[in-house]
């Protein structure tokens, strides 16, 4: 099992140690199950690579196993979230839908639903699965197939992972009639059939009474077999066993109830498996209503704050309007008053920085006198040097200012 290992490793599983365990006690207790890494298309239309389980599980359903194809995909954040689980038919077999298993083969469980990753696993899902399918098969084989569905012991279906007839064997009996119980999309009574009179008469009734009949032979218990005829009636008046015409139209009337009611029961599970389907559906848009109600709240408020930020960038554009044509109609600024501060700290910033510009475009001048002749040499160095010490001063003023303010270094 170190492939496996590496394999989880290859595909990025989050907890490799804990899926590896699962997956190996899995397939210690069904031996049917084997693993591989396949794509996996999600409804949202990404495709990733996960590890899945196929195989087949065993399921008793009144008194016979029967092996049930499944598939378990693995997330990459196995175990911390449930598996997809799935079933499989083959060629001849058709889904069940219940409230378990929809038209797509998707098995829904109270134990997925609830999942724990500290005290589920794969060996807990697969026995309730048992249990589950027990009651209620999610596979049935088909009716045009079901007197052709070769017979396969238990036991020789458990050497073989995949069974190759059908996932769902008929009980081995070598005296039984070719149409043996098996699961079919409701169970169906069970009613006497008619032996063969003498003369032939209606022989085999219930064997080959029409296209989808499969009743399987009545015994009762205490009737005579040998000598007589086997019918579940007892016809005192006549005593002979002889079919009339009362006993054919009772064993029609018993067909056509059978059929009805497993029809309707088709049906009702049908129904429930579609509403439950409808329900989540409802939820799923609920919550979505939910999530674009919120967004559209979202919105509102800010449309209103932006509508607040439009009127206020309106009145500060009149404000400036009226500033301008202010200014418009004054002869003449005084540069010392054009600009006004609003406390000391800022005054004094100011003030350093409009003498440090002016030390920098002195500097600059005195650099031109120099270029043109008009001042030597040494008299360029003495003043450069007292420029420049006053202009770090005035620097170091203004750092200083600038910190107590709270603005940016």
């Amino acid at each position: 099992m170190e492939d496996l290992g590496r394999l989880l490793s290859n595909y990025s599983y989050t907890d490799v140690a804990a899926t590896k365990k699962d997956v190996v006690d899995c397939l210690k207790q069904y031996k049917a199950l084997a693993y591989r890494v396949e794509e996996y298309a999600f409804n949202d239309g990404t495709v990733k690579q996960l590890l899945n389980l196929k195989g087949t599980i065993p399921v008793r359903y009144k008194g016979n196993t029967y092996h049930i194809p499944v598939a378990i995909w693995l997330l990459d954040t196995h175990p911390r979230y449930a598996p997809l689980c799935y079933v499989q038919p083959t060629s001849d077999m058709h889904i069940k839908v219940s409230m378990y298993v929809d038209h797509n083969g998707k098995i829904y469980l109270p134990y997925l639903h609830d999942w724990n990753p500290a005290h589920s696993d794969l060996l807990g899902l697969i026995q309730v699965m048992i249990v589950t399918f027990g009651d209620y098969p999610p596979v049935y084989s088909k009716p045009k197939n079901a007197a052709k569905t070769e017979v396969m012991p238990l036991q020789q279906q458990q050497q073989t992972p995949y069974p190759t007839q059908s996932f769902m064997p008929q009980p081995p009996t070598s005296t039984q009639s070719p149409y043996c119980p098996y699961p079919q999309q409701q169970q169906q009574q069970q009613f006497p059939p008619y032996p063969a009179a003498a003369g032939g008469g209606y022989g085999g009734y219930g064997q080959s009474s029409g296209a989808g009949a499969s009743y399987p032979p009545y015994m009762p218990q205490g009737m005579p077999t040998a000598g007589g005829y086997n019918t579940g009636y007892n016809p005192s008046a006549q005593g002979t066993g002889t079919i009339t015409e009362e006993h054919i139209k009772a064993s029609l009337v018993s067909a056509v109830e059978d059929k009805l009611k497993r029809r309707i029961q088709e049906k009702v599970n049908q129904c429930q498996a579609e509403i439950q389907t409808l329900k989540r559906t409802q939820q799923e848009l609920n919550e979505g209503q939910s999530k674009i109600n919120d967004i559209v709240g979202r919105l509102e408020r800010d449309e209103q704050e932006l509508a607040k930020s439009i009127s206020v960038l309106k009145d500060k554009e009149q404000e400036l309007e009226r500033a301008l044509e202010g200014l418009e109609k004054v002869d003449g600024i005084d540069v010392d008053e054009a600009v006004t501060t609003t406390a000391p700290l800022y005054k004094q910033l100011l003030n350093a920085y409009a003498e440090e510009a002016a030390i920098e475009d002195a500097v600059y001048f005195m650099g031109e006198a120099l270029r043109s002749g008009v001042i030597d040499l040494e008299v360029f160095l003495k003043h450069v040097r007292q420029l420049s010490r006053k202009q770090f001063m005035l620097r170091a003023l203004m750092q200083k200012c600038r910190q107590k303010a709270g603005f940016p270094a």
